[in-house]
C-alpha cells in the first residue's frame, strides 16, 4: 500500500467523539491536566512509551519501530480565554482562573482540540501498521502554545535529552481554508511576536487642578500617536513590521488625574535586526514622552510574551508537500506567503538542530467557498482562529488531518 493510498483511509469514527469531548472541556495553558490524561491513556493503549508532566503538563509518546530516522510530530493542547459563540451543541461553557487568578471563559477558539485529536488518530494508525514505516516516532503533545512558553518549557525539561532526538519536526495547524487544502510557505513562514507592557508614571491630582499633575493619560495619548511613526517613518517599506497598541489603561474617575497609565503593545516582525530596531524605537518614543512631560520616574517596558520567527526548512517542507501533492493533487496545495500569525513550534526544531516542516490544514466546509483559493471571498467572512465563533468542520477535517500526519510521517520514516 502506497503512502497516498493509506492517506485516503477514513479516521476512526470514535475520534469525532474524542474531539467533541475535548472541545467541551478546554483547558488554559499549563492547566491541560485532563487533556493530558486522555492523551496518555490513548497512547499507552496503542503501545507507545508514554511520559507525562514534561514541561509541566506536556505528554511525550515514543514508538520505536526498527532502524531508521526519528520524526517528532507536535500537537498543541491548550485553549484560549475566549467565550465561545459557535452555537454548537458541544460548545464550551467552561470558566477557569487564568495565570493571574482571574476567572475567565475558556474555549478552543484556535483549534488545538482538533490538533490533539488528529495526532491521536495518526498515532493509532501508525501503531497498527508498523510494516508500512521504519524508524522512531516521537509524539509531542505540547502545553501553553498560546502563552508562547510551552515549547520552551518542554525543551528546558529535557525533551531533547530524555527522548530520541529528531531528524525532522513535523506539525500542522488548522485554518479557515477549505477542508481538503493544505497551505505552507518555505522560509520565514510565521512572524516573530513581541508583546510588551509599558508603564508610564505621572503625578496624580484633582481634575480641577491639572497644574499640580504630571498627567499620564496625556503621556499615553502622545505615546500611542508617537508609536505609529515607528513603522511608518523608521522602517524601510521593504521590511514587514506590524506594531499594534492593543490596550490603554488609566484612571477610574472622570474628575481624577491618575498617577499612572499602562499601554499594551504587540510587534510582529521577521528580521532579527529589524526587530531590535523597532524595540529600540519604542523605548525612544516612550522615554521621550515621559521626559517631555517631566515625569517623576522613567517608564518601564516589560516583556509579556515572545514568539520567535517560525522558519520552514525549504527542502524538508518540499519533501512533505510533494507527498501531499501526490495525495490531494497539486491544485490543493497552496502557498500563502509569510503569515503575521505566530507559533512556538519552531523552538522544538531549532533546539534540536532539525529541519521544520509545518503546514496549515484546511478546516472549513468546502461548500462555503467559490474558488477554494487564497483569494476566495469566503475567507473574509468565515470566522477565523481566535474568534468566539470559530469552529472547524470536524467531520470533514478530522480524517484529512489524520491522513496528512500519517502521510508526512511515512514520507520521512519510509518502510525498509
Amino acid at each position: 500500500m502506497s503512502v497516498v493510498e493509506h492517506a485516503r483511509t477514513t479516521a476512526d469514527p470514535a475520534l469525532l467523539a474524542l474531539y467533541q469531548d475535548l472541545h467541551r472541556h478546554p483547558e488554559l495553558g499549563f492547566q491541560e491536566r485532563r487533556t493530558a490524561g486522555l492523551v496518555a491513556q490513548r497512547l499507552s493503549s496503542f503501545g507507545f512509551e508514554v511520559v507525562t508532566g514534561v514541561g509541566g503538563t506536556g505528554v511525550v509518546g515514543v514508538l520505536r519501530n526498527g532502524p531508521g530516522p526519528t520524526a517528532l510530530v507536535r500537537a498543541d493542547m491548550d485553549a484560549l480565554p475566549v467565550k465561545e459563540a459557535t452555537g454548537l451543541d458541544y460548545a464550551s461553557t467552561v470558566t477557569a482562573p487564568d495565570a493571574e487568578g482571574t476567572v475567565v471563559p475558556v474555549s478552543h477558539a484556535c483549534g488545538h482540540d482538533l490538533h490533539t485529536t488528529c495526532l491521536i488518530g495518526a498515532a493509532q494508525l501508525l501503531a497498527g501498521e508498523r510494516s508500512m514505516w521504519s524508524g522512531t516516532l516521537v509524539l509531542v503533545f505540547q502545553p501553553a502554545e498560546e502563552l508562547a512558553t510551552g515549547a520552551q518549557a518542554m525543551v528546558d525539561d529535557g525533551l531533547l535529552e530524555r527522548f530520541p532526538k529528531p531528524d525532522v519536526v513535523l506539525g500542522q495547524h488548522v485554518a479557515p481554508l477549505p477542508a481538503g487544502t493544505i497551505a505552507a510557505h518555505a522560509g520565514a513562514a510565521y512572524a516573530g511576536s513581541d508583546s510588551l507592557r509599558v508603564d508610564l508614571v505621572g503625578k496624580g491630582a484633582h481634575g480641577s487642578m491639572p497644574q499640580n499633575s504630571v498627567d499620564p493619560v496625556v503621556m499615553a495619548a502622545q505615546a500611542v500617536l508617537g508609536l505609529q511613526t515607528v513603522v511608518s517613518r523608521t522602517i524601510a517599506p521593504t521590511d514587514v513590521v506590524v506594531l499594534t497598541v492593543g490596550a490603554v489603561h488609566a484612571g477610574q474617575a472622570a474628575n481624577v488625574i491618575p498617577g499612572q497609565a499602562e499601554l499594551l503593545l504587540n510587534i510582529r516582525s521577521y528580521d532579527p535586526a529589524v526587530r531590535t530596531h523597532v524595540l529600540d524605537e519604542v523605548k525612544k518614543v516612550v522615554d521621550g514622552v515621559a521626559a517631555m512631560a517631566g515625569a517623576p520616574e522613567p517608564p518601564t517596558i516589560t516583556e509579556i510574551e515572545r514568539f520567535p520567527v517560525v522558519i520552514n526548512d525549504a527542502a524538508a517542507l518540499g519533501r512533505t508537500l510533494d507527498a501531499f501533492r501526490a495525495w490531494l493533487g497539486p491544485e490543493k496545495i497552496l502557498d500563502p506567503g509569510a503569515g503575521a500569525g505566530s507559533e512556538d513550534v519552531g523552538i522544538l526544531a531549532t533546539s534540536a538542530g532539525a529541519p521544520l516542516s509545518f503546514w496549515l490544514l484546511g478546516g472549513s466546509d468546502p461548500s462555503l467557498f467559490t474558488t477554494g483559493g487564497l483569494d476566495d471571498p469566503a475567507l473574509r467572512t468565515i470566522p477565523s482562529n481566535h474568534s468566539p465563533a470559530y469552529a472547524p468542520d470536524a467531520e470533514a477535517t478530522l480524517p484529512l488531518g489524520v491522513s496528512a500526519l500519517v502521510t508526512a510521517v511515512r514520507t520521512w520514516l519510509p518502510a525498509r
